[in-house]
Order: C-alpha cells, then structure tokens, then sequence
C-alpha cells in the first residue's frame, strides 16, 4: 500500500488544487484533460494512503473536508517552497532568479512600471517576472508571507523584526474628487464629514488574505462602493458613482480637462509616505539587484508615483 511520501508529490497536491478550485471531479479533469475516473483514483490514492477523507461526496460539488482543507493550505505551502528550492539552485547557477515576483501597490504608476519591465527583460531574457497587484496590507503582506520578493508602494512600514530591508519612494498627495456632475461638486467651501457621510464614496479593497485589513477615507455608516484597483476607482469617479481620494498626479489630466472637480475637505489629510522592500533573509540574485539599483534612482521613483498616463 502506498504511503503518505509515496503519494503527497508536487503533481498530486496541484491536482488537489484543480479539483478544489473547479469545485468537481469532472471539471477538474477537463481543465487537466484527463479522464474523470483518473481523477478519482489518484485523490482515493492520497485519501488511502493518508487514512482520511478529503473530499465530501455527499452531493454533486466536490467539497473539502477539514482535513482537506488543511492539506490544501500546507500542500500550497510545499509547492510555494519546491518553487523557492528551484529558483535557488537556478541563482547558485546563473546568479539570474528564474522567476522573480513583484508586489506592486495599485497607486503606483502602471505604465512606469510596463517601462522597468521592458527594460528588465533586454537584459534578462530568460527570468519570468510576476507582478502582483495589491492593496493597503496586502502589498505588505505578499512580502511577508513568501509570496513576492519584491514589494512597491508600501503605506505600511514593516517591522524590523521580519527580516525585510525597504527604502522610501517618496510622498504621494492624494485629493478628494467627483465628477462635476456629482451633488458634492456644487457646494461652496470644504466639505464637513456630516455631508459626505450622506454620499457614497468609492474605496479599493484591502488584498490582505490574512489577518486585519485597513480602510483609509472612509466613514462610518457611509454607502460605499468597493472596487479592486485605484485604477477602478478612479474610472467609477469619473462616472459620477460616488467620490473619494485619488493620487494628485493620477487626477491631475482630468481636472485639468474638467472630468473631476477638486474637493477641499474639512477633515485633516497629508501626503501619504510610500516606500519599496524586501526579504533580507539571503543574499539577493541579480534580477533583484537590478530592480533594487532602478528604485535608488530619484527619477525612477518619481516616475513610480507621479508618472500616470490617461
């Protein structure tokens, strides 16, 4: 009889994911191209070997046991750390990561950021580079949690006792604005929070997996309308769907143009300090140097949080 080593392998727990995230036997196998029988025997494999269910069977969706579960967070965990394995050996080789993943902040400047990418990849070809978008804690988090090596546009400052190194990008300055169709954009003077609470405002979701999230500008008991990019929010403000802060430099061209009206607000705001970071725990490969030598330049960190393009 098989054992719990004999059958836990890379290839069985991705097809626990498949089968998790398909929410079937049968679509899993169609994703997989495999027949559904094939399917159930290897999950039959793992549940005989380890003695357990994994899957409820009891209706048509393919549901996690608790066991299930637990082996689905630990088996991702496992293939997160072949993968880290692998790209280690391949930096011992080359000294180039075979895959280096960014975390990038929804404020930061996409188009700067497509820029670095194409330069990036005229010196280093051969090394797969993932961006991640995320938000408030989120980005924060990705770092922490192994899931980036790089994070950027950080409003969090991460604790010294994590092992991350971070560096500051700069200041960014957020404004209050709707489109000037929007009730809010007739009234003369700041705005009070009693009025803006009557008035719904559009905020980015916190990407955070784990633990607490953040919300920023928002009030209690107001209507909002929650969207997953700053880009995102920006587009709903244009359409009049409510109000909120935006980035200066990423407002700029439609106030400028007369898309969104500038709101002064009565509460007290400041520039929101973002910085960049990473894991300090081994010494970094070279596609991470490279990205770390582009952030101490002032003028590429300026292009991360003023250079946006409609």
């Amino acid at each position: 009889m098989p054992t719990a080593r004999d059958v836990l392998t890379p290839e069985a727990l991705a097809l626990l994911q498949a089968v998790a995230q398909a929410g079937s036997f049968a679509a899993a196998a169609r994703e997989l191209n495999l027949v559904p029988s094939a399917v159930t025997y290897r999950i039959r494999q793992i549940e005989d070997a380890l003695d357990v269910l994994l899957f409820d069977r009891s209706s048509r969706q393919a549901r996690l046991t608790d066991a299930g579960t637990e082996l689905l967070r630990e088996g991702g965990r496992l293939l997160l750390e072949i993968d880290a394995v692998a790209n280690r050996v391949k930096r011992v080789a080359t000294g180039w990561e075979s895959q280096l993943t960014i975390a990038v902040d929804t404020v930061i400047s996409h188009s700067t950021m497509m820029e670095l990418a194409q330069a990036f990849f005229t010196l280093a070809p051969t090394t797969r580079l993932r961006l991640r978008e995320e938000s408030l804690s989120g980005t924060l988090e990705a770092l922490t949690s192994g899931q980036a090596d790089l994070a950027i546009g950080l409003a969090l400052e991460p604790s010294p006792a994590t092992g991350i190194q971070s560096g500051t990008l700069g200041e960014m300055a957020f404004v209050y604005v709707m489109a000037p169709h929007h009730p809010l954009a007739k009234v003369k003077g700041a705005l009070k929070d009693e009025l803006l609470q009557k008035h719904r405002a559009i905020a980015v979701a916190d990407s955070a997996q784990r633990g607490a999230t953040m919300t920023v500008g928002l009030l209690a008991g107001q209507d909002v309308l929650t969207v997953g990019t700053m880009r995102a929010k920006l587009d709903a403000q244009l359409r009049g769907l409510g109000g909120g802060f935006v980035p200066e430099p990423m407002a700029r061209p439609y106030v400028e143009s007369g898309r969104l009206a500038v709101k002064e607000v009565q509460r007290h705001t400041r520039p929101t300090r973002l910085t960049y970071a990473w894991r300090t725990s081994e010494s970094p490969g070279r596609a991470l140097q490279w990205w770390l030598g582009q952030l101490e330049s002032p003028a590429t960190r300026r292009a991360l949080i003023e250079q946006y393009r409609s």
